[in-house]
């Protein structure tokens, strides 16, 4: 078994920063009306800048395989050139397309020049960790020697005031937009485009700041929880999912069927609880002591939860303080599968890393309440 190590990351953020004011002029007004919920919603997650890859008239800049692949190219140097390549590992959200897989479009993307290993993640927000996670066990195991991870979105494109206007016009008829629009309108404020890369290898960089992976673990609920973020389906009454498979094709656009929904009783019910639940576990697994922790980079989908899930914390014996967490969601936005990796890149690139010091990384997913975690070493 040999040991891993994250010797380089790299993050891309397309364009400028968006303010909240600004917001509606890259998404558009669904039915030329200003969102009542926006407020509301943006004042409970606390963002306040974020990043579209699309421009003014709401066109896109920027495809998700073409923000991942401008991150990955950000590692490339004279120790690891792109024809050095041999396994690309990403995860996404949000992939342009059902087929070809969201890796090969990357592959195609850098422009390589040759064949090498791909593999993808689908998923929420832990399909950038599932990716981390190939690359890891690839190189313990000793299959390659090194790897490049990546996490991205384009989730822009999914929440512009066109796909929306054909079903707002029929809720407003049926007298029913106040309940089921903020379901649907819920995410349009939360979340961001971008992509964060790791490149991992088998041994540590001189004279570099290197993070070695201890362990990376994960934590699915989906045998006790109902479905609460969900895409390309239709939530029913007794929580089960109706896929778009099964809807007429003239549903799709009326009931927004592609939209990812999110269903917040039960997100306020759980996120927390089974966050500090699952972290817990992986303590007592590795006999960790929460002191031994410098720093902690937990993805938080809103600053709604921020206190929240630290009161969760020390709840189950993880008391960890202000001072150590790392927290970049009111400058960057939600950017799903990439939040984890971006973070890591601000922090890792920051100049604040001491050798020996223990970088704790907490993603959630509320899709059906996955988990995971992961601890780091500063060499």
């Amino acid at each position: 078994m040999y040991d891993v190590f994250i010797t380089k990351a790299s993050k891309y953020l397309p364009n400028e920063p968006v303010s909240n004011d600004e917001m509606e002029t890259y998404l558009g007004y669904i039915n030329e009306a200003r969102s009542k919920a926006k407020s509301i919603i943006l004042r409970n997650n606390k963002i306040t800048t974020r990043y579209y890859a699309l421009d003014k008239e709401g066109n896109p800049t920027h495809t998700n395989a073409q923000l991942t692949a401008k991150a990955i190219e950000g590692l490339f140097d004279e120790n690891f050139k792109k024809s050095d390549m041999k396994l690309l590992s990403v995860g996404t959200t949000s992939p342009d397309q059902i087929q070809p897989s969201h890796a090969s479009m990357v592959h195609g993307e850098l422009n390589i020049g040759k064949s090498i290993e791909i593999n993808t993640a689908t998923g929420l927000c832990n399909s950038g960790m599932n990716a981390l996670n190939y690359g890891f066990l690839s190189i313990k195991a000793g299959v390659q020697e090194t790897a490049v991870c990546a996490g991205s979105e384009r989730m822009s494109a999914w929440m512009t005031a066109d796909k929306f206007n054909h079903e707002a016009e029929n809720l407003i008829l049926l007298e029913e937009r106040p309940i089921i629009a903020f379901k649907r309108e819920f995410l349009r404020w939360m979340l961001s485009d971008g992509a964060g890369a790791f490149l991992l290898e088998n041994k540590a960089r001189e004279n570099e700041i290197s993070l070695k992976i201890d362990f990376i673990d994960f934590y699915s609920y989906a045998h006790e929880i109902e479905a609460c973020m969900y895409a390309g389906c239709e939530k029913q009454e007794d929580g089960s999912l109706k896929s778009w498979a099964d809807y007429p094709s003239d549903e799709w656009l009326k009931q927004s069927i592609f939209a990812i929904k999110q269903d917040t009783k039960i997100l306020d019910k759980y996120i927390l609880v089974k966050g500090a639940e699952s972290l817990r576990s992986s303590f007592d697994k590795h006999s960790l002591d929460p002191d031994s922790i410098d720093h902690v980079l937990a993805h938080i989908s809103s600053g709604y939860f921020k206190e929240g899930l630290k009161e969760e914390f020390d709840k189950v014996g993880l008391d960890f303080p202000w001072e150590k967490w790392y927290y970049n969601l009111s400058d960057i936005g939600n950017i799903g599968a990439g939040s984890i990796f971006v973070a890591l890149e601000e922090l890792m690139n920051s100049g604040k890393l001491k050798k020996g010091e223990r970088i704790l990384l907490c993603v959630p997913e509320s899709g059906r309440f996955a988990y995971s975690c992961s601890l780091l070493t500063v060499c």
